[in-house]
């Protein structure tokens, strides 16, 4: 992430979670590692995270993003309810994002739901990065 002049002093804070039942991480592991190099804080929340949980760790991380990793097919439920969740605790300007197999149609409707950005598999991790980074020095 090239850093701008009015680039924070602090590092970015990502909380990066897999929510739900879902057993396979290693592509939130690969995004985790990447934002990491790239010079942002990331705290990896390990498997089988409630949305509670991964606003309770964005909240007390002063995260400025939450990356949701979601192959179960529960997508719509688990985003929504860290939307919710974020929402209830006057947070909306933590970035959420995310991505998993995640059908078309549903992207469209988590984007209308207010996630930021869904990746979908295949995605090159240097556009992950630096969307990310785009995204979260553009709110602060």
């Amino acid at each position: 992430m090239q850093q701008s002049p009015d680039t924070p002093v602090r590092p970015l804070r990502l909380i990066i979670a897999k929510p739900g039942l879902d057993g396979h991480d290693r592509g939130a592991k690969v995004v985790a590692r990447a934002l990491r190099d790239a010079g942002a804080e990331v705290i990896y929340t390990g498997l089988h995270q409630t949305p509670a949980q991964i606003v309770a760790a964005a909240l007390a991380e002063d995260a400025d993003g939450i990356g949701l990793s979601v192959l179960s097919g529960a997508h719509l439920t688990l985003f929504g309810e860290v939307l919710h969740l974020l929402e209830e605790a006057d947070a909306r300007d933590v970035l959420v994002f995310g991505g998993g197999i995640i059908p078309a149609d549903d992207v469209q409707e988590l984007t209308d739901r207010g996630v930021a950005a869904v990746f979908t598999p295949g995605t090159p991790i240097r556009r992950i990065v630096e969307w990310v980074a785009d995204q979260t020095w553009a709110r602060q």
